[in-house]
């Protein structure tokens, strides 16, 4: 019907997961005051349901349960219900899901909690079928014992909710304890690399048998290894893992080759049949991980798919203003006349559909073949389909396929008698006439919610690959969401920034009526960005704007006592508990970036007490660093930079001259992970010669853009050969 039979108040929200359930039949509150009030009022325990925009199994819960009336009317009576999109709201999201997985020792999206009128949890789940089952109770089921607990067994209820909230509260702090300093990094790194190997898929590459999850953290752990133990086995190992694991990812159905990006995570060993959804933040680190591949190993290959991955975030997840948006759902309508979305749909592929758009016969291939012959003996097209049944319980990709690479060009090559050229052609020819059939296809709900933190991570894909691969205009992309943030997403009036905006109607930008603050993540991905933004442009403005953020991270999250950063800003009544991210997962720990970004930020200003705080960070992690460091793979590496300090890489020249140019183009060629960089531009009264006085001191050798590798503000002899510089930097 053209008229929803419901809405509720998430009507008025902007969150595109928010909006999504704006006319269920439940009586839907956001998060809030309101909604707390109603639940003390009528003395009603409180039904959190929290999930995001692209989230599987939170469609599915909707269409089952949230979309049905008698469900609905049980909730409404019973409960008051509140939706949360974990994405605006990571600070709430990171309390319920510590008790959900105390309390089950399991835990996912869609969260279901269930808490009393002061928001203490008392019983927690994930996704719940409508009906019982053989196996699982339903949610039915669940609401109405829940309801009838609360009427018969109230207060054993609220004595067991504070129970587990005690215990929760014991469980979550993590400080320093006594007089400990930061771990020994050798340690470190060894148990590390030794638990990493120990995981490793030496067929597929990856950590896991399945499913797989991309981990550039690992990845990222094992480029640094690999630079500070060049010369030995362990360091070519763990190279190889790293560049194999990559390599597979890419040749995977995990990787979109057709319309490029990669989606959420391979659902078996061989990276083949992967959950559909794109998120930003894993192009953001992908781009960035397969550059600095580029950097090490020299193979175009690398560079192809970071520029793969940049492609498909400039074109399909780029607001006009400049900003990014978070992701791409998996669910899709096969069809424009389907009624029902299906996961994978926008992607996958029958044979036939192949066969009809490449009938082409094939000029100099043996007889008879077509250029869907080609295809399909390249990425693994099966008549009957490539999905095992095993990958695909509900039977959405029945009959499809999820192009793969299955062979190199050049055994492609061999099998039809052609010139490796002409195959290469031949296969984009084929990619290209399949993209334009794909676009006819009903588009998956792209969720155009702008976060900062995730807009963080992808300006340093943007800034880093256009460093390594000498592109300037993924440099000016870069600097144009930077540029978005600074207007969109941050205070000057306060210094603070805020958590989200949203792509509005007619291409505006807009604002949550209450604004959401920006939680440790948005300023601690931020300021990498900035930092790594200043390393590609050299605009002088990005670092100042890093500086200044790192005073007020300081100042919003620091614990004093116990050390490290909170995860949220004090004084927020409606959140039980304050927490610190003990885990590398889809993304970085905050305080695992926080390391490198502080001893980052000590080298361009000079203030030591940020390499103070910086030890402090490891000191307070000291204790999971030493015993399971593969739960922290950023920070083990961040420890490692630590004990090893920071070379000061300084280009004293014209940014214009091509000499200068020459050098920077050197240092931005050379995966280096202990430097930062700075241009000596000779512009005495600028930003970096007030923070760096030394740095007048400091001559262009014969009238040529010269090089010093300093550590300590204590530097090398003057450098003016590129290649020399390069000799230091490997060290």
């Amino acid at each position: 019907p053209s008229t929803p039979r419901h809405t509720n108040r998430l009507g008025s929200q902007r969150s595109p997961y928010l909006l999504q359930h704006a006319h269920n039949p439940v009586d839907w509150y956001p998060w809030g005051q309101e909604a707390f009030d109603k639940a003390k009022k009528e003395n009603k325990p409180i039904f959190l349901s929290v999930g995001y925009s692209t989230c599987h199994w939170c469609h599915v819960m909707e269409e089952e349960s949230f979309k049905n009336k008698e469900i609905g009317e049980i909730l409404n009576q019973n409960f008051v219900c509140i939706k949360v999109d974990r994405e605006e709201r990571p600070d709430v999201d990171k309390v319920y899901m510590a008790f959900v997985q105390a309390t089950s020792g399991g835990g996912g999206w869609p969260m279901s909690v269930w808490l009393t009128p002061d928001l203490k949890p008392f019983v927690g789940g994930t996704y719940f079928p409508p009906e019982d089952g053989v196996h699982r109770v339903g949610f039915r089921t669940v609401l109405l014992r829940i309801a009838e607990q609360w009427k018969e067994n109230k207060d054993a209820l609220l004595e067991n909710s504070q129970k587990i909230l005690e215990v929760l509260l014991r469980r979550s702090e993590i400080r320093v304890r006594g007089q400990e300093s930061p771990p020994p990094s050798q340690a470190v790194m060894a148990t590390c690399f030794q638990q990493l190997s120990s995981s490793y898929d030496e067929d597929y590459g990856g950590f896991s048998k399945s499913p797989k999850f991309p981990t550039p953290v690992n990845l990222n752990f094992l480029f640094t290894y690999w630079a500070l133990h060049r010369t030995t086995p362990e360091g070519a190992q763990a190279l190889q893992m790293a560049l194999h694991t990559l390599k597979m990812m890419a040749h995977g159905g995990i990787h979109d080759h057709i319309g490029q990006g990669f989606h959420r995570y391979s659902t078996d060993q061989h990276w083949h049949v992967p959950h559909f959804e794109k998120m930003l933040y894993d192009q953001g680190q992908l781009a960035a991980t397969y550059s600095r591949a580029f950097q090490i190993s020299g193979d175009e290959f690398f560079a192809d798919i970071a520029q793969d991955i940049l492609l498909y975030v400039s074109r399909d997840l780029s607001d006009q203003a400049g900003g990014f948006y978070s992701a791409e759902d998996a669910d899709s309508y096969p069809t424009t006349t389907s009624t029902e979305k299906r996961e994978g749909a926008f992607c996958v592929w029958a044979a036939e559909e192949i066969q009809a758009l490449l009938p082409d016969p094939v000029e100099g291939a043996t007889e008879g073949t077509t250029l869907a012959d080609i295809f399909m003996h390249h990425y693994g097209v099966k008549e009957m389909g490539n999905v095992s049944p095993m990958q695909d319980p509900h039977e959405e990709l029945k009959g499809k396929n999820v192009l793969t690479v299955r062979c190199s060009p050049e055994l492609t090559a061999q099998r039809f008698g052609l010139e490796l050229g002409r195959v290469r052609e031949l296969l984009r020819d084929g990619g290209c006439r399949l993209s334009t059939a794909r676009a006819q296809r009903p588009r998956p709900q792209r969720d155009t919610k702008m976060l900062t933190a995730w807009n963080g991570l992808m300006i340093s894909g943007f800034a880093q690959a256009g460093a390594a691969l000498a592109r300037q205009e993924y440099i000016s992309r870069a600097v144009q969401a930077a540029a978005f943030l600074h207007t969109h997403l941050f205070q000057p009036g306060s210094g603070r920034l805020l958590r989200s905006c949203y792509g509005g109607e007619d291409s505006t930008v807009e604002q949550s009526t209450v604004p959401i603050q920006g939680f440790l993540e948005d300023y601690v991905f931020v300021i990498q960005a900035l930092f790594d933004l200043y390393e590609a442009s050299l605009e002088q403005s990005w670092l100042e704007w890093a500086l200044q953020l790192q005073h007020m991270q300081d100042k919003l999250f620091w614990d004093p006592e116990g050390f490290a950063y909170f995860s949220s800003e004090a004084g927020d009544p409606s959140l039980l508990l304050r927490l610190k991210d003990d885990q590398d997962g889809a993304e970085p720990a905050a305080n695992s970036v926080a390391v490198t970004n502080l001893l980052r930020a000590a080298s361009y200003s000079g203030r030591t007490e940020w390499v103070e705080k910086a030890g402090q960070i490891l000191a307070a992690f000291s204790e999971r660093l030493q015993k399971i460091p593969i739960t922290l793979p950023e920070m083990a590496r961040a420890n490692a930079l630590f004990h090893h300090t920071l070379k000061q890489v300084v280009i004293c020249g014209d940014p214009q001259g091509e000499d200068t140019k020459e050098m920077l183009r050197c240092v931005h060629s050379v995966f280096s992970p202990n430097k930062v960089l700075v241009l000596a531009d000779g512009n005495s009264s600028g930003f970096l010669y007030h923070h760096w006085p030394f740095l007048t001191g400091l001559e262009r050798k014969d009238g040529k853009a010269t090089a010093y590798v300093c550590s300590n503000f204590s530097c090398s002899l003057p450098i003016t050969s590129p290649q020399e510089l390069r000799g230091m930097l490997c060290l």
